[in-house]
């Protein structure tokens, strides 16, 4: 799908329909209300949590939090007087039941997202490698529902970062080809420890979003073995000719080594960054903050 549509369609208009409906519907009984109402809920809270607000602003879904709140309240003073269950036609069942469904589905989506706050596995400490701006991460956690890379074993835990503005917005646009209108493009990277650099690529062109190269994943990079961690650190998408550190050399913490970039498998400028061991990903946190989807880094 195309991710424009989808912000929209997802984000916007999605839950703008569910308040509607809730703020206008008539309902015979209590129940219908609350059903309705629950559903609303737990539908804002999984978009809230797991939808990718850096396209229309991260600060937007809270605007739907605020609605929620005088929307139950003006649904619920048309209902008060109403008795909580009553007799109910065949559609009226009907409805009841599509309910009941989205309330289970939206609930174990929320169920599922709340797990991905946390991990059982040691996790590497490592210095957060971009220093000026507000970073925001769009693919984070440990469930696939807030990281697609919790789907390939290699990459488990993997995050990739954009840079938002002032506003929450990842670029100067929806989706622009201008590579320097986002935010993240160009920014420096720092060695987030201190370490040997053990694989260098600096020669792969910048693509045009939303070209991507999918025969080179990791497109430009720099993978480290970082001290007392026996696992490698791979910072993948660097833009070409950025790279200012070579294959076996000692990097120290806050060294840079170059710039984000949008080479490799990627539709856009991001930094993406995981640990791994026997190709297995590794969880990383920085300043012990295991990072999810919508986490900021200021």
């Amino acid at each position: 799908m195309d991710p424009i549509l989808y912000s929209v369609g997802m984000l916007i208009v999605l839950p703008a329909v569910f308040l509607f409906l809730l703020w206008k519907a008539s309902f015979k009984s209590k129940l219908e209300w609350l059903l309705d109402g629950l559903v609303t809920t737990v539908l804002i809270v999984w978009l809230f949590q797991s939808g990718n607000w850096s396209w229309i602003g991260y600060y937007f879904r809270f605007l739907w939090l605020i609605l929620l709140i005088p929307v139950i309240i003006l649904s619920w003073k048309k209902v008060h007087h109403l008795p909580f269950f009553t007799k109910y036609s065949i559609n009226q069942k009907f409805s009841i039941g599509i309910h009941i469904v989205l309330l289970v589905v939206f609930g174990l989506y929320n169920v599922f997202i709340f797990k991905s706050y946390t991990v059982n596995e040691k996790a590497i400490e490592l210095t957060f490698p971009l220093k000026d701006g507000t970073y925001y991460v769009g693919q984070g956690g440990n469930q696939v529902l807030m990281n697609y890379h919790q789907a390939y074993r290699a990459q488990e835990y993997a995050l990739d970062v954009l840079k938002i503005n002032i506003f929450g917005v990842r670029a100067n646009g929806l989706y622009p080809k201008e590579l320097n209108k986002y935010q993240i493009y160009a920014e420096e990277l720092y060695s987030p420890c201190n370490g040997k650099v053990v694989n260098v690529r600096n020669d792969l062109s910048d693509l045009i979003p939303p070209k991507s190269d999918p025969e080179n994943p990791e497109g430009n990079h720099v993978a480290l073995i970082c001290e007392n961690y026996d696992a490698t650190i791979l910072l993948a998408h660097m833009q070409k000719g950025s790279i200012v550190v070579k294959e076996g050399e000692d990097v120290k913490t806050g060294q840079v080594l170059g710039k984000v970039g949008n080479s490799g498998n990627t539709s856009e400028p991001h930094l993406h960054i995981h640990a791994e061991k026997d190709g297995q990903g590794v969880p990383i946190t920085f300043n012990n903050r295991f990072l999810v989807r919508n986490s900021l880094i200021r």
